[in-house]
């Protein structure tokens, strides 16, 4: 497809180099000439200097002809009057980026209207969502959530003290009695959908799938099923902790949000009275102690710093906090603060880039499935699709385990009506069907696809 992309900071930085993996055509447009330069000789893609909301500069980038344009700058207001010139212009699918919590809910679907924006995107509120159902459950250091929370993914790591280690996939599946399946092992840089005489050692990253009820039987059935977290101290009163602890006040859980610019607290202040905030510099470790760390159930480092979030982090863990999750928007520094032992990390830049990704794939979907949700786990090496099945995929009603699938899939979970199962290999896919698949170091559009 052919794709515009208005505003390439880091955010849109990002998408482009997603979507160019991905195979799309892509034309940035910036105002600054630096950016411009610097993605003209690192992307493989057709670059424009101008203003998204100038005629002539998206009559240069195509948009008349462009399937998608998204538009990602620091401006809500001029997103949303981009796509709106664009789609005048021609092009078949807007995206806007609109990130101020002023826009409610009301407000956005009113503008996306009448400014007929095919939809709009909040990557600092998605990542925040990540984050509270993380905090609801903070065994996991990941969930994601399929067939309207049917199905869930969650990451874990393997500790020493697991009673997983050295126990092979299909002696735990007789231990336990939840319904689970561990569909991907990451070990080391090596990702492998397991077989069952696969065993697990310490250090392994591994993601489960199962119904709630299940994911919770198993951890309590292990012994590290961790209660919700109830007092939660979060540095950095961004737009991402704002989004969180507006979340976290709505559950009844306590928040103390801790942020050195007095006047962006004074603001939360008034957005959130039934919060506790804290102006001072939250790299003082007597600050952080004065106000409690050793007594929260989590600790949230989401500055906009990548290495204060994992400095601090480090700290509130070695600190005793059960919970610690670290904002990283730079993938260089994920594998440094996993050595450090933080597990826990999120990104607005990724989960941006998977909403244009499962949007992208989406329109490109013309054969038996459409793509419902998208993720990329494992630090991208792995995705997980959520299809819904339609009349005209080839191996309807072929039980899986005579389906010929291509290496590196695998179908984990499968949702008809109100029923949800962990497949075997005599279940069948039928149509109307939602079915998760997991695939490992490839791409799939369609659940055709997963076919050989």
């Amino acid at each position: 497809m052919k794709i515009v992309i208005v505003g390439c900071g880091k955010i849109g930085k990002t998408i482009l180099s997603s979507l160019l993996a991905e195979g799309h055509d892509i034309v940035a447009v910036d105002t600054d000439p630096d950016v411009i330069t610097e993605i003209s000789n690192i992307y493989d893609s057709m670059c424009v200097c101008g203003s998204g909301t100038d005629y002539d500069t998206l009559n240069e980038a195509g948009v008349a002809k462009a399937d998608l344009c998204v538009a990602c700058t620091d401006s809500d207001e001029l997103n949303m009057l981009s796509c709106f010139i664009a789609g005048k212009m021609g092009a078949q699918h807007t995206i806007a980026r609109i990130r101020n919590p002023e826009y409610n809910a009301q407000s956005i679907n009113f503008l996306r209207h009448h400014l007929e924006l095919s939809t709009s995107f909040n990557p600092d509120l998605i990542a925040a969502q990540e984050l509270f159902n993380v905090l609801k459950l903070p065994s996991a250091d990941k969930i994601e959530y399929f067939s309207r929370r049917s199905f869930e993914m969650v990451e874990l790591r393997v500790r020493e003290d697991s009673p997983f280690c050295g126990v092979s996939l299909s002696d735990l599946r007789k231990k336990y009695q939840a319904k689970f399946l561990i569909c991907a092992v990451q070990r080391g840089e090596e990702v492998t959908i397991p077989r069952g005489d696969f065993q697990l050692q310490a250090g392994d990253r591994i993601e489960v799938t199962a119904a709630r009820s299940e994911i919770q039987k198993l951890m309590r059935t292990m012994g590290i099923l961790q209660k919700q977290s109830r007092n939660v101290m979060i540095l950095g009163a961004s737009r991402m902790g704002y989004y969180l602890a507006r979340m976290l006040l709505a559950s009844g859980t306590s928040v103390k949000l801790i942020d050195q610019d007095h006047e962006r607290c004074q603001q939360m202040s008034e957005l959130l009275p039934e919060a506790v905030v804290i102006c001072g510099d939250g790299a003082h470790q007597e600050l952080l102690l004065e106000e409690g760390l050793r007594s929260m159930d989590a600790f949230c480092a989401l500055t906009g710093t990548d290495e204060a979030n994992i400095l601090i982090s480090f700290y509130a863990s070695s600190q005793g906090v059960p919970k610690v999750i670290t904002k990283v928007n730079r993938t260089e520094l994920i594998s440094i603060a996993g050595r450090l032992g933080l597990d826990t990390m999120i990104s607005a830049r990724s989960v941006s880039s998977n909403v244009l990704i499962r949007y992208a794939r989406a329109l490109q979907n013309s054969m038996g499935s459409n793509v419902e949700t998208l993720y990329h786990l494992l630090d991208g090496k792995a995705e997980a699709l959520e299809f819904r099945v339609e009349n005209d995929f080839p191996a309807l009603g072929v039980p899986l385990k005579q389906m010929k699938l291509r290496q590196g899939i695998l179908v984990t979970g499968i949702s008809r009506g109100r029923h949800a199962l962990i497949p075997t290999g005599d279940d069948a896919i039928h149509a109307g069907d939602r079915v998760v698949v997991l695939a490992a170091g490839m791409r799939i559009h369609t659940l055709s696809d997963i076919l050989q």
